[in-house]
């Protein structure tokens, strides 16, 4: 499989419900490419062909938007863990996905990512194109 023929998805997160957004909120989010395979899940093997392309926007009402790439940090199977990295240069703004490895991204389910001041918000798969 060559770069040309990974083919990536264009994934949006909108926030879930809480206690701060009751009804959750389209004004905060992120956008963000990656190679999934049938199920949905990200597929380790084609993002390492395509890991320049794996671009990340967060969206936050109130804030800039926060461009950054889609990364897979290494610890091993059990261990490693996908992150949006904003800053290549330090870990300190890296916000991580809760289990991504095992989530599917499929339109309506919901997903975690723990925030760069270690927060953890959820959620959902609004689109996958």
């Amino acid at each position: 499989m060559s770069d040309e023929t990974v083919h990536l998805k264009h994934i949006r997160l909108i926030l879930g419900r809480s206690a701060e957004f009751p009804a959750g909120s389209v004004n905060h989010g992120y956008e963000f490419d990656a190679p999934l395979d049938k199920d949905g899940h990200i597929d380790a093997q084609a993002w390492q062909k395509v890991r320049e392309r794996c671009q990340v926007r967060r969206f936050w009402a109130g804030e800039p938007d926060q461009v950054g790439k889609l990364v897979h940090k290494p610890g091993g199977a059990e261990h490693a863990r996908w992150v949006f990295d904003y800053d290549e240069s330090t870990d300190e703004d890296d916000e991580a996905g809760y289990r991504f490895a095992s989530h599917a991204f499929n339109v309506g389910e919901y997903v975690s990512i723990r925030d760069e001041d270690g927060e953890m918000h959820t959620f959902q798969v609004v689109s996958v194109q």
